[in-house]
């Protein structure tokens, strides 16, 4: 995807990207998909490119959803505000909607309109991924869990531990963060403005290697639970799901 802010400096990027590149998606990308200009750019964006595949968000509700969806004429909704690992806007602003109402919420109303969401944030584990797709998500993003890779862009960071009675281990990890962090603004825009606040952490992730194991152990635990449900396809796994609130969800007697 290629993804734009609503500005119209964004927009000219935009189509002078679009005329270099077989661009097929175009992902207006912004943390408060509320803000009326998203829509407006929505309808400007699908105006000037009635081919693409056009993605909008954030949001966390079916009714924006239906709104960007009828009236901004985008294909896909990406929904979910404060789940992810790096963010802090839950903490900072008190905005937010738990990310399985929201998938299940969000989802039931894209489809109703035969468009498509999806999930941002919020996966913590594989079991997270499954229940994603299982409550109506079409799309997983997923950033923390598939931080500190060697395909992830950074420098790889080493410290010394100190060990009392043993040598000294030196461990490796590489810099998460989120894009409203104050480390994000100002590495990208060359500064944070007085009048925001930093939505986002910069995490030291404990350095993976390959990305490779991280992937085979999330799609193999999305395939067990195709089994365990008996569901034939990812298509079919709402379908064959049924959700209940619990307190606990693991055994913890051995951690």
């Amino acid at each position: 995807m290629v993804s734009t802010g609503i500005s119209d400096a964004d927009f000219e990027k935009l189509v002078n990207l679009c005329g270099l590149i077989p661009v097929k998606w175009i992902c207006i990308d912004i943390a408060n998909g509320y803000i009326p200009n998203l829509l407006t750019f929505c309808k400007k964006v699908r105006a000037s490119f009635p081919d693409k595949i056009i993605v909008a968000g954030n949001v966390a509700t079916p009714e924006m959803v239906n709104t960007l969806c009828l009236e901004g004429d985008v294909d896909v909704v990406k929904c979910g505000i404060g789940p992810g690992s790096a963010c802090t806007t839950r903490l900072k602003t008190g905005v937010g909607m738990p990310q399985l109402s929201c998938i299940m919420d969000c989802g039931d109303a894209a489809h109703g309109v035969n468009k498509y969401i999806i999930g941002d944030g919020g996966i913590t584990c594989p079991g997270d991924l499954s229940k994603a797709l299982c409550g109506g998500a079409d799309f997983v993003m997923m950033g923390g869990v598939f931080a500190g890779h060697d395909e992830n862009p950074g420098e790889i960071v080493e410290k010394v531990i100190q060990c009392p009675g043993a040598p000294n281990m030196i461990k490796k990890y590489k810099l998460f963060y989120g894009m409203s962090s104050t480390h994000a603004m100002v590495k990208y825009y060359g500064k944070k403005n007085d009048y925001r606040a930093s939505e986002g952490k910069v995490v030291e992730i404990p350095y993976k290697g390959a990305l490779k194991e991280t992937l085979e152990d999330y799609l193999g635990g999305v395939r067990s639970t195709c089994t365990y449900i008996g569901a034939k396809c990812l298509k079919h796994m709402p379908k064959c799901t049924t959700f209940v609130v619990v307190s606990q969800q693991l055994n913890n007697v051995f951690k």
